[in-house]
């Protein structure tokens, strides 16, 4: 560990800190625009200028590791001179376009303009013009005048995802951010250079004057997008209508967690949300298939799903499950399941095509949830030979299995063959269906339950690695869509089992008393970052 002072506060870091981190313990604020806590150096922007012992000229605090007896002063008035300075050099050519800047509101221009510039401006000469509004990919739009040539973007691509397609062109103030020749930033984690982008010269295609950031709220969330469970907030406009389709989430965003995904996410994940308000949403329960399917209340249809279940004998019902469903959900699944004695169970529904993955955040697994269902044990019973997922359809088509539940899958896209599974949902007596989205499962069911999704309620998911996470809910459910937890609870209640759960928290509360794996946890103990379970 190493002590030195900084502005007359002493402070202990370990060594190889640099004089920003160092003063960030202080609660101190060195302002910077080129370093990034998870990039290289490169020491471009020169704002962090700061002055340390008897130096006579102001030196950066992000390339300046700490050393024993270290005094550094922030704040004096040539440190706050040389940031007024460095200010207005960064905006000789930058445009003043902020009344339609996507980034304004969160543009560290503004606010370091604000703080440590408010200079007279001496500049006379038109700018140097540059290109706007060039895509360079899928999901990025560049605007060059915007750009101060910090080069996160470029050392993003370098090291990070190694895929090298951004460079800085020509000399002195012609310099530019582009693509290499035959080159377009079409990588799977392109879209994190909008979020380490301090300025507004790379913006989102998708988010692009969709909404003004002040009229946002924001929430705690975790990706659904794959067993990862990468740690996001979820941005959400509640307050003003906005034309982004009609859509009340705006965006995702990376959350900064150092043992899941550190600063970054992958565009699968961030733009995997549109199913929340995709006009494919269930949004009323119904009874009927096809044509003749009608919309009922929840106090109509609960009684007649618990008397569909009171029908059969327990060798005459299938469940499937869904890895894409929180802890609480399959947690109440298992108790009904029990309670039912079913024996014909499983949760694992092969995708037609396999997932792809990589060494940084990528998962094979397309399920947020499938350590958590395995815990739960929801998985294919000890003993009982139905073969899983797929057995448990067979038994359908030969008329062994007369009611079959089916949560959130789309058996149709699954890897098997699509004739086995239509004849399945042919013979069965009673198919009921749960879940957010309308597929050609639900088409071909009986009953629609109607899930809310992840961003509409609060639970948690386990992820690949057995931790645990929580996310919070950011918007109302659409329609009269319900929690999964919600829904067996009151399923439950019809069957008889006792008083259920009012809160996604007393459901966790009793996850944890009963399954081993997540004992002593609570809401309270995951906390922001998640524990990892016991077993």
């Amino acid at each position: 560990m190493v002590r030195l002072t900084i502005d007359g506060k002493e402070v202990e870091v370990p060594e190889g800190t640099n004089v920003i981190e160092a003063a960030r313990r202080l609660g101190i604020e060195v302002p910077y625009y080129c370093y990034h806590p998870g990039l290289s150096i490169a020491g471009q922007c020169r704002l962090c200028m700061v002055e340390l012992g008897n130096n006579p000229r102001p030196q950066i605090a992000c390339n300046t590791q700490v050393t024993e007896g270290m005094v550094v002063r922030t704040d004096t008035s040539k440190v706050l001179e040389t940031r007024q300075s460095i200010m207005e050099f960064h905006l000789i050519n930058h445009p003043l376009d902020c009344p339609v800047c996507d980034q304004a509101g969160e543009c560290w221009l503004q606010i370091y303009y604000m703080k440590h510039g408010l200079y007279e401006p001496r500049m006379v000469d038109e700018k140097v013009h540059k290109p706007k509004a060039v895509p360079l990919g899928p999901h990025v739009i560049l605007d060059a005048e915007r750009c101060i040539l910090c080069s996160r973007c470029v050392r993003f691509c370098d090291e990070i995802t190694g895929t090298g397609e951004l460079g800085i062109f020509q000399r002195g103030d012609h310099s530019e951010i582009g693509l290499f020749p035959g080159k377009e930033l079409a990588n799977p984690y392109s879209a994190n250079v909008i979020d380490i982008c301090p300025v507004g010269a790379l913006t989102d295609r998708d988010f692009r004057f969709a909404v003004r950031v002040w009229y946002l709220d924001t929430a705690r969330s975790i990706c659904p997008g794959c067993s990862r469970g990468c740690n996001i907030e979820v941005h959400y406009n509640l307050r003003r209508p906005h034309h982004n389709q009609g859509r009340r989430v705006a965006r995702l965003k990376p959350r900064y967690h150092a043992e899941v995904n550190r600063w970054w996410i992958c565009d699968a994940g961030r733009y995997g949300y549109k199913f929340v308000d995709d006009p494919s949403r269930l949004v009323s329960p119904s009874r009927g298939r096809g044509d003749a399917a009608v919309e009922i209340g929840w106090d109509e249809i609960i009684p007649v799903i618990a008397g569909q279940l009171r029908r059969y004998r327990p060798e005459e019902m299938g469940v499937l499950a869904s890895p894409k469903m929180a802890n609480e959900d399959l947690f109440l699944l298992k108790r009904l399941v029990d309670h039912l004695g079913l024996a014909h169970v499983d949760f694992s529904v092969p995708p037609r095509h396999p997932g792809d993955e990589d060494n940084l955040l990528i998962r094979a697994d397309k399920n947020p949830n499938t350590c958590g269902a395995e815990l739960v044990g929801l998985g294919p019973r000890e003993g009982v030979g139905h073969g899983g997922a797929r057995g448990i359809l067979r038994a359908a088509r030969e008329g062994r299995i007369k009611c079959l539940w089916v949560f959130h899958h789309d058996l149709l896209a699954s890897a098997w063959p699509e004739e086995e599974i239509r004849e399945a949902l042919r013979t069965l007596e009673c198919l009921i269906f749960q879940g957010s989205n309308a597929n050609r499962v639900s088409a071909a069911a009986h009953y629609v339950l109607p899930s809310a999704t992840w961003v509409e309620r609060e639970g948690t998911f386990t992820n690949f690695e057995g931790r645990v996470q929580r996310f919070w809910r950011a918007v109302e459910p659409l329609g009269a869509s319900l929690a999964d937890w919600e829904i067996l609870g009151r399923i439950g209640a019809a069957l008889g089992l006792g008083p259920q759960p009012v809160r996604a928290e007393e459901c966790f509360k009793a996850l944890a008393a009963a399954v081993p794996a997540f004992a002593g946890l609570s809401y309270g103990e995951l906390r922001d970052t998640g524990k990892v379970v016991s077993a």
